[in-house]
């Protein structure tokens, strides 16, 4: 940091070269952070929706990920989704214990909130 002259122009440019690279670290933390909160990405492709309504000709919700099912889809598409929040939850649990555990293989959820029905083996 010795371009200038001056001591006190050295040391303003020192400054604002240490705060740069602090931002820089700030930054990063937080890009992290954010990985970390938001988790998995997945694309929003053909194949790869998170629930199925059928409308007709019968009429069902299924969240593909946890086999969860209802025939309520008047309750789903109002927002009522407390039973696929739950079901979700401990789907990603268990898959974060089993990942976690040491020679154990992700594998998918057998069962299913309380309250709904699972049609999966």
């Amino acid at each position: 940091c010795s371009a200038e002259r001056s001591q006190a122009a050295n040391k303003q440019r020192a400054l604002d070269l240490v705060r740069s690279k602090l931002a820089v670290l700030a930054q990063e933390e937080r890009d992290r952070e954010m990985r970390a909160i938001r988790g998995e990405v997945v694309r929003a492709d053909w194949g790869q929706q998170i629930r199925s309504y059928v409308l007709h000709p019968y009429r069902m919700v299924k969240d593909v990920r946890t086999g969860v099912e209802t025939a309520s889809v008047e309750k789903v598409l109002d927002g009522n989704i407390d039973d696929f929040v739950q079901a979700f939850l401990s789907f990603k649990a268990e898959k974060d214990a089993s990942a976690s555990s040491a020679g154990q293989p992700k594998g998918k959820r057998k069962g299913a909130a309380p309250g709904t029905t699972n049609t999966e083996g």
